[in-house]
């Protein structure tokens, strides 16, 4: 692959992870912590979601397909990258070490997830707050799926950290520091909304 195809290409992932996969992912926690006001209220939620005009064009062209290519060649660079956090032992090279194993376990978490609900709806069952009731009384899964939340939102608040540099806004070390201490709020605030909502559902 060349050099500038590759530059190309991992802006265009670094952007795509921020938008649109990164807004699908704090709107669709923001409709699941719905759930916290009540069964009604959540499914209330979900039903207007599911009746939004052009849904179609929607969920493949603005969620499913960036995603895949988000996923897809996330996992290229994954397997690629030269990972040393034991010789380069900063915070910020552990911090890229995660990002990549994060992005490995995503891939089967949002699989994983996508099966048990819009795979399901599609053979007919509804996609509402008994289904996932149901998917969370398992003891494992929902630890499974609280695993899920955190990575997630880690990956997300990381990786608005990474796009920051990579795209130039943020260039002097005051302005990363900065970008440090917002992206934490973004991350623990996330992780408190959808770690809410599973427990609303148990």
């Amino acid at each position: 692959m060349s050099k500038d195809r590759e530059f190309y290409l991992r802006r265009l992932h670094s952007l795509l992870g921020i938008i649109p996969v990164g807004l699908f992912m704090t709107q669709h926690f923001v409709v699941n912590h719905f759930a916290t006001r009540g069964e009604e209220s959540f499914n209330t939620a979900a039903h207007f979601m599911e009746s939004l005009p052009f849904r179609f064009f929607l969920e493949w062209f603005v969620i499913f397909l960036p995603l895949m290519f988000h996923a897809f060649y996330g996992l290229y660079i994954a397997f690629t990258a030269k990972n040393n956090p034991q010789r380069y032992g900063t915070f910020r090279n552990w911090m890229f070490v995660l990002q990549r194993f994060s992005g490995v376990f995503l891939v089967v978490f949002i699989a994983w997830h996508v099966f048990e609900t819009r795979f399901q709806a599609a053979l007919g069952a509804e996609v509402n707050f008994n289904m996932m009731a149901d998917i969370l009384a398992n003891p494992f899964m929902f630890a499974f799926y609280v695993l899920g939340v955190v990575t997630a939102t880690f990956h997300f608040a990381n990786g608005i950290w990474s796009f920051l540099v990579s795209w130039g806004i943020t260039q002097s070390p005051t302005s990363q520091r900065i970008s440090t201490y917002v992206t934490i709020g973004i991350f623990l605030a996330l992780t408190v909304v959808g770690v809410q909502a599973l427990l609303a559902f148990v």
